[in-house]
């Protein structure tokens, strides 16, 4: 018997048993909000550990209560996902947001200082400027070009660097695909930590997915995704995760409880569906984006391409990290497109197979205006010192024919030139 699987072969069974559904296949969809206890004695057992009353003992099994708090279809799921990124535990929850959210509240409170990286994802960009500071967090940002030095002085300039609490990071950052030292990142962290306080690393993993990146790896407390994207991968599903040591997700979990944020049995079995095909589908869309990307460097009409793929030619410093924290190029591309918001505009409207909508890493390719879309509500000034100008597009590259993606790129270009 072979020892160790490899993740992509666990995903069909891993923590599933079909004796225990009827020989069922496939891990039926548990639609039940409650679940009938062999004993009051094992009710309260069970009531005592999912309280924090008392720890689990090392040989008690426990049971499911109510869905609010566990479900079968939840509890594989999370099996699941610790797999790829060969985490402790993992808390699936009902948003990308909601994951994010939850982490940042449990390992924040007033007074306490949160780093973040520039840019990030436009909702997370918004809790933490709009949302945390009403409960007395502060909050300041760095760049991807910021030295250890800059980010230890931004610290200290801050006035509350004895407050220091998290790092969070989304790293490759959406839109421009700039990447983030995490383990520069730690260093920090482990700097300004104290024994009473420690600092705790957050990474946002969304656009690398479980497979092309691990941060967990490198250095982070958590690694957050939204399983909307790449886990899901079929648009047809609205899901987060958060991962990361069995303490700190106890944490989580026990505030998702209360919080009611967690994900529904539907939702868990559709994202068992999707883990099964989730490497297959990602080689594909990183083979399929490599030779876009080359399409689109060589079109008269594109300025600039972000693209991972690029970096070695593009950006020796950025390629150091890429060669150390990532294993693919990935399959999100930004590129500037000749002219202003108007070209752009224009380029996307003449689209045929390539859809116009947010979101990124489904089965379709997805084409998007990062400033007047997803990052809106960025601060203006803050949009053109982190690169979202008017003429960026982002394309997450789906599973289609590559001749096809480029075909209809080509002739979108093509009639946005004649029109200039």
């Amino acid at each position: 018997m072979k020892s160790q699987f490899s993740p992509e072969s666990l995903m069909m069974s891993h923590g599933y048993d079909p004796k225990l559904s009827e020989g069922a296949i496939k891990c039926p969809i548990f639609q039940t909000s409650t679940f009938v206890f062999n004993s009051a004695e094992e009710g309260k057992a069970f009531f005592e550990v999912a309280y924090g009353l008392r720890e689990q003992e090392k040989d008690e099994k426990l049971g499911l209560i109510y869905s609010r708090l566990n479900n079968p279809d939840l509890e594989i799921l999370e099996n699941r996902l610790c797999l790829w990124d060969e985490a402790e535990d993992c808390a699936v929850f009902e948003s990308g947001m909601s994951a994010i959210s939850t982490c940042l509240m449990e390992f924040l409170k007033p007074g306490d200082l949160l780093l973040y990286s520039s840019p990030v994802y436009g909702g997370t960009d918004h809790f933490i400027n709009h949302i945390l500071t009403k409960f007395g967090i502060h909050v300041v940002g760095f760049y991807p070009d910021s030295t250890k030095e800059e980010i230890e002085s931004i610290i200290i300039d801050s006035g509350h660097s004895d407050r220091l609490a998290m790092i969070y990071i989304e790293t490759p950052a959406n839109p421009t695909n700039s990447l983030i030292d995490m383990q520069m990142c730690r260093q920090i962290a482990d700097q300004f930590a104290k024994e009473e306080q420690p600092v705790y690393l957050a990474v946002d993993n969304t656009y690398m997915g479980p497979l092309w990146q691990h941060p967990l790896k490198h250095g982070a407390d958590f690694v957050l995704y939204s399983a909307t994207k790449y886990i899901g991968g079929h648009s047809d599903v609205i899901a987060g995760a958060c991962l990361g040591s069995k303490e700190n997700m106890t944490r989580i979990k026990g505030l998702r409880t209360f919080l009611g944020n967690m994900a529904g049995p539907w939702t868990g079995w559709l994202l068992m569906r999707s883990l099964e095909t989730l490497k297959a589908r990602m080689e594909l869309q990183a083979l399929n984006a490599a030779k876009v990307a080359e399409f689109l460097r060589s079109h008269p009409s594109i300025n600039k391409v972000y693209y991972m793929g690029f970096l070695k030619e593009d950006n020796p410093a950025q390629y150091e990290i890429f060669e150390r924290q990532c294993n693919a190029a990935g399959a999100m591309i930004s590129f500037e497109i000749e002219g202003g918001e108007a070209e752009a505009f224009q380029f996307i409207n003449q689209l045929k197979l390539v859809k116009l909508a947010v979101s990124l890493g489904s089965t379709e390719s997805l084409i998007q205006h990062p400033a007047t879309m997803t990052h809106a509500g960025v601060d203006p000034g803050e949009k053109q010192r982190i690169g979202i100008k008017e003429n960026l597009i982002r394309l997450s590259v789906g599973v289609e024919n590559p001749d096809d993606l480029i075909w209809d790129l080509k002739q979108a270009l093509t009639l946005e030139l004649d029109l200039a």
